[in-house]
């Protein structure tokens, strides 16, 4: 009898639980490490330790312990260094090299290699201390965030001297290495691309588009769209960005997300990374193009050959919303569950935790709840996202509905 293979997945966030899924059903034994006993993945584990997903040390040390024949994530940049760092120096196998998961982590190892290489990017600066001199050509509005940073935490959007200031100190906070990044402001449309290199040619799986909350200088992130209403010029345009980038960094068999923006006659890329799309972002590749990237990532590892065939969408257009609440304790999300077995919603997820206190909304992380909705024409979404608003609700602990509605506008492609 064969030895039962054992995986410690690191970060407990809803795609890991997708990714703990995929293992145990390859009848993998699956330990999870993160430091929020009450993250989304624990209950999908078959054990579970409360570390930090970022203490090289301790990841390393519980790897060890437990014996495993692999450690590994999903859809988590800044995990998936320490992930190739631990399997590196334990010989354990991992589709993406250590030397490769910095350069794909640290923004200022990115710009480097952009400029190096040709790849379109927006005119920046990388800077551990204010240093109005190097900004003094930069025209505003300007774009500040930290260089190793996640879920839109610390990326601000400012007006002047005063505002950059404040940012860029806050920025510095958040960031690991002390450093941010500031950047002159692209005009045009945001795309995130969802790609699978596959010996070394790149793949566009998705190309989406999201629309982000009323506010001047926070980025944050209420529904994703598919298909981007883009051209066949920037289409291809997009392609061709997303093979030098693959080229550049020698990327040879991994998921890839990139991020640009376009105003329509060209392409500034943002940044990327080695890993797919987070959150629920794997559904909708996988609704979108028929090619499961949480599998690739198990499959990778395991040391299989996933293969992308011809692709191919479930309906035209596939809508993830998500859902913010008023400050409040939240205790629970009803109406999802019925939308769904009407059939006025595909999917749900409900990501905060019973007793959970929300004050302001400032990224991603701050979701409480999500929904999907397709469908082949656009008045069509709106009538289910316009009927799923209405009996959806998230209860606080003192029984009032704190969901946010006012946020989500609608649907346009």
């Amino acid at each position: 009898m064969s030895k039962q293979l054992r995986a410690l997945v690191v970060a407990g966030g809803i795609s890991q639980a997708a990714l703990i899924e995929e293992l145990k059903s390859q009848g993998i034994y699956t330990i999870l490490a993160d430091k929020n006993p009450k993250a989304y993945a624990v209950p999908f584990a078959d054990a579970f330790y409360p570390v930090s997903t970022l203490d090289i040390e301790a990841i390393k040390q519980l790897a060890i312990d437990e014996k495993v024949d692999m450690v590994l994530t999903a859809c988590a940049d800044q995990v998936l260094l320490v992930v190739a760092k631990v399997s590196e120096e334990l010989g354990l196998p991992c589709y993406i090299d250590y030397k490769t998961a910095v350069l794909v982590s640290d923004k200022q190892y990115m710009k480097a290699i952009f400029e190096q290489n040709g790849i379109p990017t927006a005119k920046h600066v990388i800077m551990a201390e204010m240093d109005e001199e190097k900004i003094k050509a930069f025209e505003y509005p300007l774009i500040v965030k930290p260089v190793d940073c996640y879920s839109s935490r610390g990326v601000r959007r400012v007006e002047n001297i005063e505002e950059l200031k404040a940012a860029f100190i806050d920025a510095v906070n958040l960031s690991r290495t002390k450093t941010a990044i500031v950047e002159e402001f692209c005009e045009g449309i945001e795309l995130t691309v969802d790609i699978y290199v596959e010996d070394g040619k790149a793949h566009v799986l998705t190309t989406s588009v999201s629309d982000k909350i009323a506010d001047k200088d926070r980025f944050v992130i209420y529904r994703t769209k598919n298909p981007a209403p883009i051209s066949e010029e920037i289409a291809k345009k997009v392609e061709v960005a997303c093979q030098q980038i693959a080229d550049a960094f020698g990327i040879k068999n991994s998921p890839m997300l990139v991020q640009l923006i376009t105003n329509g006659k060209r392409i500034d890329v943002l940044e990327f990374c080695a890993r797919t799309g987070g959150c629920i972002k794997y559904q909708l590749i996988k609704k979108a193009s028929g090619f499961d990237v949480v599998k690739a990532v198990a499959d990778l590892t395991l040391g299989k050959k996933p293969h992308v065939g011809q692709l191919a969408s479930e309906s035209k257009y596939i809508v993830n919303t998500f859902l913010y609440c008023a400050p409040g304790v939240f205790d629970r999300v009803e109406g999802l569950e019925k939308l769904k077995e009407d059939k006025v919603i595909t999917e749900y997820s409900v990501f905060a935790h019973k007793g959970r206190k929300f004050t302001e909304i400032t990224c991603s992380g701050d979701r409480v709840c999500s929904f999907t909705i397709q469908g082949d024409n656009v008045e069509d979404l709106n009538k289910k996202s316009e009927f799923a608003l209405k009996n959806i609700t998230v209860i606080d602990q003192d029984g009032n509905d704190i969901l946010r509605r006012d946020l989500v506008t609608e649907v346009e492609f």
